[in-house]
């Protein structure tokens, strides 16, 4: 009787880890992305609380900021995604 060799008896340095050091890089790269879009998302409020501010309702805080943050969570998934190239193996 032939015995099957398991993946769990490999010795532990042929195990090869699921993300290479390219994907920490990209995952870096788009967690930047979020906090940046976060930053652009801070302030607008007013000093006094009897006056409306209309700073909130800028195009920094209303548009660029949320699709910078999309952009970013795409971004990581791209990032988690992304297979090694035959040359990094």
């Amino acid at each position: 009787m032939k015995e099957k060799k398991n993946e769990a008896t490999k010795p532990e340095e042929t195990r090869k880890m699921p993300l290479t050091t390219c994907n920490y890089k990209l995952l870096l790269i788009g967690f930047a992305v979020i906090v940046l879009g976060f930053v652009l998302m801070v302030g607008g409020g007013s000093d006094n609380p009897e006056e409306f501010n209309t700073a909130m309702f800028s195009f920094r805080r209303i548009t660029l900021a949320p699709i910078l943050v999309l952009a970013g969570f795409a971004f990581e998934i791209y990032a988690i995604m992304k297979r090694p190239n035959r040359k990094e193996k």
